[in-house]
Order: structure tokens, then sequence, then C-alpha cells
């Protein structure tokens, strides 16, 4: 089974792009973020065409999160309760034998900045709504752009960037905290010393330059784990293809058995 995570940066702009993709690499079950359209623009239609059901939480113009599965799912949580004002950032679903969650956090801009501390805030309540809403022993995906690096080595740049957005240590505490609740993050349980990135800017040949951050994750339980054959940041598709413009996001894809 191919599960997948991406930050696709605006879905009208890039549905075209995402179809191409759903066709070259037939994963089975992908978190989607930053859809910035509501849920009666999704179109449920292009997805059922190439094979796929979507659940959807919407909001106009910003945020928004979806799964797709090729099989039925059942939507569990629709949001992070306390955490309404920050938009539409987290949609859970049952699918495949899974619990799965995707979601797509604040980016707190700068330190100096009113939505830092609200990020944190909403670490917290993400913490929280684990413990309240699901079972660490049971197989659970957390998926999704979580706007952190969790560690120097997810940064092109750590001595640069030390401190400031995505490099703070209360953002890395928080993320710890995610892993401490029962979650693994599947690529670097298996490459403990590569680095890979998943997000580069448009601006400045930083793709191309190697300018990049890991912040798009894919989180499991230990059972999940366990059935981990391979995880790889698909950076074919940070690439125009056919035309068609990339986000400035790759999709991160997990082998499980």
């Amino acid at each position: 089974m191919r599960i997948a995570t991406w930050n696709i940066n605006g879905l009208r702009a890039r549905l075209d792009f995402v179809l191409h993709w759903l066709e070259a690499r037939q994963p089975d079950l992908v978190g989607l973020q930053e859809l910035k359209l509501t849920d009666e623009q999704f179109p449920h239609a292009a997805f059922e065409a190439h094979g796929y059901q979507a659940a959807t939480l919407g909001q106009k113009a910003w945020n928004g999160v979806a799964v797709l599965s090729r099989e039925p799912l059942e939507v569990r949580h629709r949001g992070l309760a306390r955490q309404e004002e920050m938009g539409a950032r987290l949609l859970s679903v049952d699918t495949l034998g899974l619990s799965f969650t995707t979601i797509y956090c604040p980016n707190g801009k700068h330190l100096e900045h009113e939505d830092f501390p609200r990020k944190l805030a909403w670490l917290d309540d993400l913490r929280a709504h684990l413990e309240s809403a699901h079972d660490p022993a049971t197989p659970m995906v957390l998926c999704g752009d979580f706007n952190i690096c969790p560690a120097p080595i997810d940064s092109w740049s750590e001595e640069t960037l030390a401190g400031k957005i995505f490099h703070t240590d209360e953002e890395r505490l928080r993320f710890r905290r995610l892993l401490q609740w029962g979650l693994r993050d599947l690529f670097r349980e298996r490459y403990p010393d590569t680095q890979v990135f998943s997000w580069w800017d448009y601006r400045g040949g930083a793709f191309h330059r190697g300018m990049g951050l890991r912040i798009d994750f894919l989180l499991g339980t230990e059972s999940v784990l366990e059935r981990t054959r391979s995880v790889e940041t698909d950076r074919e598709y940070r690439k125009k293809k056919d035309g068609l413009t990339a986000s400035d996001h790759a999709p991160v894809t997990a082998e499980l058995d």
C-alpha cells in the first residue's frame, strides 16, 4: 500500500498537476493540504474519474485539507477543537485499515508576529487531540505540512536559520511531544543521517541550489512503522510536468506492507 502527503499550494491552480501525479504514482491513500477552496468547490468528479473518493475540509481562499482514498472512507474528525479561528487544518478518516489524519499546521510567519504563539497553541491542541481521540496502540498515520524543521539536518542552513521560524526550540519541543505520544517519523527512522527536503522557495533558484527544508512528514504509530518498506520525497514532482507548474512542496510517500 502506498500512502502520501502533499501540500499542493492551491487545488484550482494545481488540479491537472495532481491528477498527473496520481496517474504516474498510483498512491492508495493521500493527505492533501492548502486546498484554498471550499467543500462545495472541490472537484470530486475529477478524482472519482481516477479512482479516488475524497473527504474534504475546505476554506475559501485559504488553508483546507483533504484525503483521497481508493477505498471507502469514514470521516472521524473535521477540524481541531478550540482552534476554529485558525481555519480548516485537520481532517481524520478511517480507511484501508488505518486511522489517517492530514494536517496543515499554521506557518507562524515570524517570532514577533501574533501568529507565532497561535502556532504553538495549535500544536499543543494537536497533542491534546491525539491523547483524547486516538490510541497509539492502533495503526494510525498523522501526515501533512507541519511547518517545522525538527532538527538541524532538516534545514539547508541551520547555521543561518537557527532560532528563526521553523527552527525554534519551542516548535521543535512540540514536534517531539507528538512523537512522545506514540508516533514515529517514518522517513527519519529509516534514514537517520540522510538530508532531504520537501519544500523549496519559488524564489532565487532555491530548488536547484539545494536551499530547502524538510517540513512535510508521514508520522505513524509503531505498528505502521513495522509495515514501512520505504519512504521518499518525490522530487520529480517539484518540477514542471508537461507545462504544468508544480507546488513549492514535493509529495512525500511511503510503501507499507
